[in-house]
């Protein structure tokens, strides 16, 4: 390690082991709902009756860790970080945009360097408290009608209960493996392909 480098502490224990089972158990919904929607009868990625058995197990896993995850977070304080609210946001949020747009193909610094005060920059902190405290909430609920369809109405909206939620359910997934794939992508924007990526294995960030 360089004289120039040093490194930062950002995230802890729970948070790694909570990613680590979120991002398993998220793919395997991923693929087990697209073998559900979309395979060839004769070609499934999963057959249908295994891919319903793991789905449902997936699902309800996926709640309990997500209820996990939001007592945690309130607890530990770091609930904080999904909502930045310093006089700077809009000016911070602006030179984030910036940087995402234009910035990043002309190899200029980022704009926010992570800190145990404020790990994600404010762009991140937006979409993260969207996804945990909106998307998810959504996809999970809908999931969960699915599971019990006695909780489903008997009409919504002129038809038939199980439609509607079905088509929001569909929308969130995607809408959830859309920003899996960004998130992604997002992680080899570091200093290296694997900056990020290895912070979140070892809750150490390199700077």
């Amino acid at each position: 390690m360089s004289e120039r480098t040093y490194r930062t502490y950002l995230f802890p224990l729970w948070i790694r082991l909570w990613h680590a089972l979120n991002a398993v158990l998220i793919l395997t919904l991923g693929t087990t709902g697209l073998s559900l929607h979309f395979a060839d009868p004769a070609l499934p990625l999963v057959g249908f009756e295994l891919a319903v058995r793991i789905h449902n197990a997936c699902g309800v896993a996926l709640t309990i860790t997500y209820l996990g995850f939001l007592v945690a977070n309130a607890v530990s304080g770091n609930a904080r970080h999904f909502f930045p609210c310093s006089p700077g946001f809009l000016s911070a949020l602006r030179a984030q945009l910036g940087w995402y747009a234009c910035g990043i193909f002309r190899g200029a610094p980022h704009p926010h360097e992570p800190t145990p005060a404020a790990p994600f920059n404010v762009l991140q902190a937006i979409t993260y408290a969207g996804v945990m405290y909106a998307l998810l909430p959504v996809l999970i609920a809908s999931g969960l009608v699915f599971l019990y369809p006695e909780l489903a109405p008997a009409r919504l909206f002129g038809f038939d209960g199980l439609l509607p939620i079905a088509l929001l359910h569909y929308f969130a997934a995607m809408a959830l493996l859309l920003f899996l794939l960004t998130h992604i992508y997002l992680g080899t924007t570091g200093k290296s392909v694997g900056q990020m990526f290895r912070a979140m294995i070892s809750g150490w960030h390199v700077h």
